[in-house]
């Protein structure tokens, strides 16, 4: 992200799919932990955690073992800068002290496009599998109302559940590199228009399908929505390497990220009250989400207008070239390394295969679980 500009976005997207990624593997290896290590019918859950400890620390250690932070002015052989774009002229070529980014207005305005985005993202998230029951549920098998229905029938419905929550988490993923991939191409702030407008449709369109009992092109329009929160998600470090230039782009960002937080505790909440107010009101199980649903298109319309104000960063803020080579100094990093012309160009040996496979492997188990359970939808 810091050495190339042009690709930074893709770069963060495939890092960032960790996030959604790991949800893949995470929870079924959870479930499978606390089923190997029951005793007497009780799942084993403080063994299961250990477990789990001890395999993350594992995984990060070598990660952080692996790691390789390219020498400045590093780019890989026979690479050369393209031509600017459609949508690249917000690139900015200065940089912004990390004390100076989080007082200029575009800093907040990232912020909070950041948090409506995952507000909106992380309330669908949360809300997924009991929302499918409530609207689809009884009409799926023929029911009239939820309380028409057998246990076996609730079984069949909460699996199909299920299975829409493992889709989701699989276009969760895959939109972490998509998005991040294409605001590549068309710029960040393009990007973001295009998530937000396609976001509060889908929104919006999401009781009409409910009404029309058209559970299948409810499930594309959720899908569709969550990939677009993940990558939102993966885009922001580029944006924030665009708008204040890349030396300081992981303290800004470790801020900035606060928006995350703020929208995990907003999200969730916002849908569980509004729910239990429309139920304590005798609202129809099929009609409970209408409200929240238009509510989050509204969230969305409030980060397309954040978004929309973003400029540049005015000049008063750029890093002076003293201040840059200061901190530079501080990181014993020069201008230009020595190593640039020498370091690695990408070669791929045994160490590259090894890599992968440690990740590909389980992402691909993780996969297969996500396709099984989803296939419960068809």
């Amino acid at each position: 992200m810091i050495t190339i500009a042009e690709i930074r976005s893709m770069a963060t997207g495939f890092a960032i799919m960790g996030y959604g990624g790991g949800a893949m593997i995470g929870a079924p290896l959870a479930v499978w932990l606390m089923d190997h290590f029951a005793s007497d019918g009780i799942p084993g859950v403080k063994q299961a955690l250990i477990a789990m400890g001890v395999i993350y620390f594992v995984v990060m250690l070598g990660g952080a073992v692996g790691f390789r932070v390219t020498p400045s002015g590093w780019k890989p052989l026979g690479w050369s800068a393209p031509e600017h774009g459609r949508g690249k002229g917000m690139i900015t070529r200065q940089n912004v002290h990390l004390s100076q980014a989080w007082k200029t207005p575009q800093f907040w305005l990232i912020w909070g496009l950041l948090c409506l985005n995952v507000t909106a993202g992380v309330g669908v998230i949360s809300m997924a599998s009991p929302m499918f029951q409530d609207v689809f549920g009884a009409r799926l098998i023929g029911a009239h109302a939820v309380g028409e229905m057998t246990g076996a029938q609730k079984t069949a419905v909460a699996a199909a559940a299920a299975g829409l929550v493992g889709l989701i988490s699989l276009f969760n993923a895959v939109g972490r590199i998509f998005w991040a991939s294409l605001s590549d191409r068309i710029g960040r702030k393009n990007m973001f228009f295009t998530i937000f407008v396609l976001g509060i449709v889908l929104y919006c369109l999401l009781p009409t399908w409910g009404h029309l009992v058209m559970p299948a092109l409810f499930v594309a329009s959720i899908c569709v929505i969550l990939s677009m929160y993940g990558g939102g998600f993966a885009t922001v470090p580029a944006y924030l390497a665009d708008i204040f230039g890349p030396q300081m782009v992981g303290a800004i960002h470790g801020r900035l990220i606060t928006a995350w937080s703020v929208a995990a505790v907003i999200g969730p909440s916002l849908i569980a009250g509004i729910r239990e107010f429309e139920l304590g009101h005798g609202v129809p199980h099929a009609l409970l989400y209408d409200v929240t649903l238009y509510i989050m298109a509204v969230l969305l319309l409030g980060g397309l207008i954040c978004n929309v104000f973003v400029k540049p960063v005015h000049s008063k803020h750029w890093m002076s070239a003293d201040e840059l080579a200061t901190e530079r100094a501080l990181l014993h990093e020069d201008q230009v390394a020595i190593t640039a012309d020498t370091a690695a160009r990408g070669a791929f040996g045994l160490g590259g295969i090894l890599a992968w496979l440690a990740v590909g492997v389980p992402f691909c188990i993780g996969l297969f679980i996500a396709i099984e359970k989803a296939a419960t939808l068809f």
